[in-house]
């Protein structure tokens, strides 16, 4: 029987495995965009890497509401959602930092370097997230 998951559930389900997290912001004509994310939890926050020239660094820039949906698409089926408002940093040292983490838990220690490296530019941003409100679900087809 589906279930809310608490807060240790689901920070430990946002944090398990490779799972991307769907981003979805709000663009200037009020229309939605949603993309793709790598991304960690530190703390009581989420933070990702993303361009500041993409979609996505532009409408964090104008309006940082974002919302975040990652899913377990294998039976029984779980998912978070999370909302928040997001403040972005272009410091080099901290961007590539995150990169480096983020590129850890998405390509391995061994490529975590090569990647932050390759994210960790000028250009790129660090996005933290503000979580606000979280509705998480497990074992919806129990």
């Amino acid at each position: 029987m589906a279930r809310k998951m608490s807060k240790d559930e689901w920070q430990s389900f946002l944090s398990e495995g490779t799972r991307t997290g769907k981003l979805s912001t709000v663009r200037a004509d009020g229309s939605p965009h949603i993309a793709p994310v790598w991304f960690l939890l530190d703390g009581d926050d989420l933070v990702f890497n993303t361009g500041a020239d993409t979609v996505k660094g532009r409408n964090i820039a104008r309006d940082g509401r974002v919302t975040l949906c990652v899913d377990d698409d294998r039976p029984p089926f779980s998912f978070a959602i999370v909302e928040g408002r997001a403040e972005t940093s272009d410091e080099l040292p901290e961007v590539r930092a995150w990169a480096t983490r983020i590129a850890a838990r998405y390509m391995g220690k061994e490529r975590a370097e090569e990647y932050g490296a390759r994210n960790g530019v000028p250009g790129e941003l660090l996005v933290r997230v503000r979580i606000d409100k979280v509705v998480a679900v497990a074992d919806l087809a129990d």
